[in-house]
């Protein structure tokens, strides 16, 4: 059950966030009953930024240090 506390929403203003309501409900529904799973993106794979090992310390490491290798 829905209740506006504040405002005097029009039928097609409520009926709006009813739709989006609903199409989130059956969103997480899905989601949570085994629908499709979600395969992490290769951007977002740590293992991409550190494939190689780091700078051994040392002197002048920090030279080394820097982002692109």
């Amino acid at each position: 059950m829905i209740k506006v506390l504040r405002g005097n929403p029009t039928p097609e203003e409520l009926a709006a966030a009813l739709a989006v309501v609903q199409a989130r409900a059956a969103a997480t529904a899905s989601a949570a009953s085994g629908g499709a799973e979600s395969v992490p993106e290769g951007w977002s794979d740590p293992s991409r930024i550190a494939r190689t090992r780091g700078p051994h310390p040392g002197p002048r490491s920090w030279t080394r240090s820097y982002w692109p290798l």
